[in-house]
């Protein structure tokens, strides 16, 4: 596939369409990414997730920076809502990424949701893949902000960043979210803000909380608590510096290539999920489905016997036409 060599080569408008076949899914874009496979696997991808208002955008362009300034390339994944009407990303953060535009180092894409929950688009991990593939030694990937949803961002990054900001009560709404167990660095934003230090002190004492139980499962990584102030650059090296940290950590106790195995299992079992109930669905028909569906909501029937029902059907569909291909070719001529 040409389009797939001229993006591994470098060419940015090749790599714009390879991550819009990705996203828009088909064969195309599986026989892209079955391409680029063998050349993934050597990127950092750090998740920057918290709630709304924290200033996500504006740390991650000042993160991008200071990296570039470290001769390390930066591919920038941010993740929107969708708009309802045209189904595409809403907000477009790189209209906020302007000082990154004009390097060559530095590849950045707005993806939309598309209704996918876990404040991560469904083709993000693709699209990962692809900036992986090309060579990109950083990726960031910026999550909506959707609050209890971010979750997801764990199983998808070898480091997360959790950014806060005072004044919200983030510190609180932090621990309702779980946002704290999955945070690998702490971030207080917008620290000439009143009240940023309170707000660090405060998530420190709950990180702390989390004590042994929370580094054991780290592998003994203690969480550190940073406070930035994204707009004029303070604090930003050192979120870079615990960053690098983080992945250095993860590679001497062995948890990248766990990490790595964990993640290849879960989109594993994503996409035999998804071909399943596409297999399903073609072989039982969208018209039966819909008939259980109605029995389930006239309560002749309770949902997962309607789910085991149809499932049935599917498999004795399946086993028929087994049956079907092995008559055909004993009957044949070919053997």
């Amino acid at each position: 596939m040409g389009l797939v060599q001229d993006a591994l080569a470098g060419d940015r408008r090749a790599l714009a369409r390879v991550i819009s076949l990705v996203e828009n899914g088909g064969p195309e874009g599986r026989a892209a990414l079955a391409a680029l496979h063998p050349h993934t696997g050597r990127a950092h991808v750090v998740g920057v997730t918290g709630g709304p208002g924290t200033g996500k955008s504006t740390l991650v362009n000042a993160l991008a920076g200071v990296v570039r300034q470290r001769g390390i390339t930066v591919g920038v994944l941010a993740v929107d809502p969708s708009s309802p009407f045209s189904g595409g990303a809403l907000l477009g953060d790189r209209v906020r990424m302007r000082d990154l535009a004009g390097d060559a180092g530095v590849f950045i894409r707005s993806m939309a949701t598309r209704g996918s929950l876990g404040g991560l688009a469904q083709a993000t991990s693709d699209a990962v893949k692809v900036l992986d593939a090309a060579g990109f030694g950083l990726i960031l990937v910026e999550t909506v902000g959707a609050g209890q949803s971010e979750l997801a961002i764990a199983g998808a990054a070898h480091t997360v960043v959790v950014v806060e900001a005072p004044g919200l009560g983030d510190e609180v709404q932090a621990l309702k979210a779980g946002l704290l167990e999955i945070a690998d660095i702490l971030v207080v934003n917008k620290a000439d803000l009143p009240g940023a230090a309170q707000a660090a002190r405060a998530l420190g004492m709950a990180a702390d909380r989390g004590g042994a139980a929370g580094e054991a499962g780290k592998g003994g990584w203690r969480t550190p608590v940073l406070l930035t102030a994204a707009l004029d650059g303070a604090g930003v090296p050192e979120v870079a510096d615990a960053v690098v940290a983080h992945g250095e950590h993860l590679r001497a106790r062995g948890m990248w290539a766990a990490h790595e195995r964990e993640r290849a299992r879960a989109e594993f079992v994503d996409h035999l999920q998804r071909e399943s109930f596409a297999r399903l669905m073609a072989k039982v028909g969208q018209e039966r489905v819909e008939g259980w569906v109605t029995r389930s909501a006239t309560r002749e029937v309770d949902a997962h016997t309607a789910a085991r029902t149809v499932l049935s059907l599917g498999l004795a569909c399946g086993e028929a036409d087994v049956e079907r291909e092995h008559s055909s070719s004993e009957g044949s001529d070919y053997f």
